[in-house]
């Protein structure tokens, strides 16, 4: 595949699609390097700094896109991978409602509590926040550093003296000390891990064996910080007009039309969303640390069952035999595409018998591309006639084998009642393993898909 094709443009562009192209300073005029520029959820910003979730939705492109949807304020807007709330808290604050679904339990906890209404005065956090931290210095005396009751992974990531201050936290949060704020406190905590680890534990990938200065030494001044951060976006929020909008945050299966029912069919009108990338990142893994601290798992096995159980197949670890050919029989429903990601899927599959130990990309490409259908099917029905729908979807190459994904989910789109607009080469991407030599040389993209209900 050429490095022309991969970054083109193949359909023919509306007016309303052009309008996504202007010199603003956030869409180039050519695709991007990648690099020089921190993509994802933004670490500084209102709300999005509540939680760096990985490979998140950048916040500036979320609200660039919104405003070039042309729907008047109060507007619906919907987004399938809802992640930590990026697209819904920049809906909120340009007038617009939200329904969004996410598939991680604790991501969609942390959406949700990121749009629910106001509950009480955002300063009582610093008086909460100064109770837990007074009450932690005094108990963590009383705990027992063997840590027995902690995974291996958590102990291996904090020094002895910290991980006694974030397990007291911790067990004071969850016995209710900090009443009505206990979630905010939660997430403040478990924002904190990360800037307080003595090991490698940054993004996408946990490495205990990697020793690391802590980007912070005082667990209990982080926290505070963090609560602090969520009082003053808390405060800017609420300080303004109230809006008659609905906000609302589904812990489930985009796939599953059971997730989709709270939301009157036809009622939406746009769509802003950014789907898993068919790249191998691994959603659930990357967030083992703040799950097995919380204890909502203590196992790999735990982990997936709990949080990557309604998880679309994006990796190979997800991957099966049964499924795999299951969703290659349901592609069967979806015209002329399916022999595009049937020749995708065996081309996958010589490369992975070529080498000793490879890996079943293969299998994950007709799941994942069926449940992209289904997501799809959804939203078609969840949007009303001529509503725009905007994804930033990036392509991949697996063993040097190029998966246009935008391209094919464009064609799927058009199985289920969208026509596509525009397909616009945002950066390029995987500029960081330029250097490795044993890495597949195919140039890929992040790229803009704009589709019309």
């Amino acid at each position: 595949m050429s490095t022309e094709h991969a970054l083109a443009s193949t359909p023919e562009t509306t007016s309303a699609a052009r309008s996504f192209r202007a010199d603003d300073g956030l869409l180039p005029v050519a695709p991007a390097s990648g690099r020089g520029r921190s993509h994802g959820t933004s670490s500084s910003k209102a709300f999005d700094r509540w939680f760096r979730y990985p490979a998140g939705f950048a916040s500036d492109y979320v609200s660039l896109l919104l405003s070039r949807l042309d729907i008047s304020g109060g507007s619906v807007i919907v987004d399938p991978f809802a992640g930590s709330g990026v697209t819904g808290t920049s809906a909120r604050r340009m007038s617009y409602s939200f329904f969004g679904i996410e598939a991680h339990p604790a991501i969609a906890e942390l959406a949700a509590l990121k749009l629910q209404p106001k509950h009480g005065n955002p300063g009582e956090l610093t008086k909460v926040a100064h109770h837990l931290i007074r009450r932690t210095k005094q108990d963590v005396t009383n705990l027992d550093l063997s840590f027995n009751t902690e995974t291996d992974l958590v102990r291996r990531c904090f020094a002895p003296d910290t991980l006694a201050q974030l397990v007291t936290l911790r067990e004071l949060i969850k016995d209710g000390e900090a009443g009505n704020w206990h979630l905010h406190a939660k997430w403040a905590l478990l924002s904190t891990l990360r800037d307080v680890a003595s090991v490698r534990v940054g993004w996408p990938y946990q490495n205990p064996t990697k020793a690391r200065k802590a980007r912070f030494s005082d667990a209990l001044s982080r926290f505070e910080q963090r609560i602090s951060w969520m009082r003053d976006d808390l405060l800017e929020i609420t300080s303004s007009p109230p809006e008659p909008l609905k906000l609302d945050v589904v812990y489930g299966d985009s796939t599953d039309e059971g997730s989709w029912t709270s939301l009157t069919n036809g009622s939406a009108q746009g769509c802003v969303s950014s789907p898993p990338y068919l790249n191998n990142f691994d959603y659930a893994d990357a967030t083992r640390l703040e799950v097995y601290f919380w204890g909502d798992a203590g196992s790999w096995a735990e982990l997936c069952s709990t949080v990557r159980s309604k998880m679309i197949t994006a990796t190979t670890q997800q991957s099966s035999v049964g499924a795999a050919e299951a969703a290659s029989q349901q592609l069967k429903n979806y015209g002329d595409v399916a022999k595009r990601i049937y020749d995708v899927a065996d081309e996958l599959k010589a490369e992975r018998l070529a080498r000793k130990r490879g890996k079943e990309y293969d299998r994950v490409v007709p799941d994942y591309f069926v449940a992209i259908a289904k997501v799809l099917t959804n939203l078609s029905s969840a949007l009303e006639p001529g509503a725009p729908v905007v994804w930033l979807i990036g392509d991949s190459a697996p063993y040097g084998v190029y998966v246009d994904t935008p391209s094919i989910i464009a064609e799927l789109a058009g199985q289920v009642g969208f026509t596509t607009e525009d397909d616009y080469p945002l950066r390029r991407r995987g500029q960081r393993w330029a250097q490795n030599a044993t890495r597949h040389q195919v140039e890929l993209s992040e790229r803009l898909l704009t589709l019309r209900r």
